[in-house]
């Protein structure tokens, strides 16, 4: 399947395909001509990538997560195990998150003080 057709049944930009691909997640197979020519349990890859990506954690963090993340059923749902030093990533994209809440909340009060002063 052409590159294309298959960003379209994954969810994905041919962008993200060659990306994964670059960094070692995904190796579609090639064409004579050399074009990419993916298969459909290659679906099932990217929809192993996509949950780990989405967390914040990068195509590194998915290099070394992705056998914690299975496909269930036909759905393409996924199960994730929590695989050593999964959960400290984790939590450290969780720290992160907490952090930038504060520094908004600090900005928020520091913006709604400046709107009072200027009587709105």
């Amino acid at each position: 399947m052409r590159i294309g057709e298959f960003a379209r049944q994954a969810g994905v930009s041919p962008r993200s395909l060659r990306h994964y691909e670059e960094a070692g997640l995904l190796v579609p197979e090639r064409t004579s001509a050399g074009y990419r020519d993916y298969r459909p349990e290659d679906l099932d890859v990217v929809a192993r990538i996509r949950p780990i990506l989405a967390t914040g954690l990068g195509v590194a963090a998915a290099r070394r997560y992705l056998d914690c993340v299975e496909i269930t059923g036909d759905s393409r749902a996924v199960a994730i195990t929590m695989c050593p030093g999964l959960r400290r990533e984790l939590d450290a994209v969780e720290e992160r998150i907490n952090r930038h809440r504060s520094r908004l909340a600090r900005e928020q009060g520091a913006l709604n003080r400046f709107k009072a002063m200027a009587g709105e």
